[in-house]
């Protein structure tokens, strides 16, 4: 499949760029759907933007709505709700169905199917007492990486290193999350791959002086190092995108997704997580990729905006 949409812009019809909603990664939602709705826009695209709140389903009835462009990240937007919504609705829209989109927003889950089909992606424990960290310390060992299960920005994760600490950041993650995930650390590089309409693109390689890539290594800060060419070998390059797609397909992610990946002091890698609805502000890193590839950021807007006419149209 072609990255590049050669479809007539009004081919599209009017397009409801689905931004904002209530996650606690609101904020970043705004950046990404004011810039995918302003590059529709100059693209010729009639396309207009809804900051998802209390009186959407008023204005999903009210306004005329051939399809749907999902910015919306973490919860409400990119766990298979709204999806569902638009579904019912008969509203094609952008990115994964429903199934995949759920299922990606769970880590422990995404993990689960990962280690039924032998991929690898780091030991973890549940978390959900004080007891479950002094269990999973005992049997994973320190420095751990604890996330809440459904958030992504890096929001409420928190790097320990002994039980004392693993106990309070159990603790504020579950401000955020019934559900609490620890995982093993991985020492050694972090690398970012995105997957458009099929074709894995070029791997992104990451640097920050940050203990890990957090939430403002991701958006604030400038000391963040991208890598294109990410500095892997050939073989080790084309390795790492053969697992990307492998981890994406079990998912089952359409159109477009992310996933995150370290490397071991081995040369091993492990899978983190599959974003179905990246980031798409000055800072992200699919545009990044995409350019890499040879699609300006226009371009990549109507090549997702594009799939989302074949796949479900």
């Amino acid at each position: 499949m072609s990255l590049h949409s050669t479809l007539d812009p009004k081919a599209f019809g009017r397009v409801a760029v689905l931004f904002g909603g209530k996650s606690a990664e609101r904020e970043v939602s705004l950046k990404s759907g004011n810039a995918v709705l302003s590059a529709l826009q100059a693209g010729g695209v009639d396309a207009f933007g809804i900051d998802v709140g209390d009186d959407f389903l008023q204005r999903l009835n009210s306004e005329k709505i051939d399809r749907a462009f999902i910015v919306l990240h973490g919860r409400g937007g990119e766990d298979g709700s709204m999806q569902g919504l638009l579904e019912c609705a008969g509203i094609p829209y952008t990115g994964s169905g429903i199934l995949a989109s759920a299922l990606a927003m769970d880590k422990l889950r995404t993990k689960q199917v990962w280690h039924s089909l032998g991929l690898p992606t780091p030991r973890h424990a549940v978390l959900t007492s004080q007891a479950d960290c002094e269990a999973a310390a005992a049997e994973l060992g320190f420095p751990l990486i604890v996330k809440p299960a459904h958030e992504g920005s890096s929001i409420g994760m928190a790097k320990v290193e002994s039980v004392e600490a693993l106990i309070a950041a159990w603790q504020d993650a579950a401000r955020y999350d019934s559900q609490v995930l620890v995982e093993q650390w991985i020492a050694g590089p972090e690398y970012t791959i995105a997957v458009l309409r099929g074709e894995v693109l070029p791997p992104i390689g990451l640097g920050t002086p940050h203990s890990f890539y957090d939430y403002d290594a991701k958006y604030l800060a400038n000391d963040t190092q991208y890598r294109i060419p990410c500095g892997l070998s050939a073989e080790k390059e084309a390795e790492l995108k053969v697992l990307t797609a492998r981890a994406c397909e079990a998912v089952g992610t359409q159109g477009w997704a992310r996933a995150d990946v370290m490397q071991d002091a081995s040369g091993h890698f492990w899978l983190l997580e599959v974003n179905t609805v990246p980031g798409m502000t000055d800072h992200s890193l699919v545009p990044m990729a995409a350019r890499a590839a040879g699609l300006d950021f226009q371009q990549l807007v109507l090549a997702i905006l594009a799939d989302s006419v074949e796949a479900r149209g």
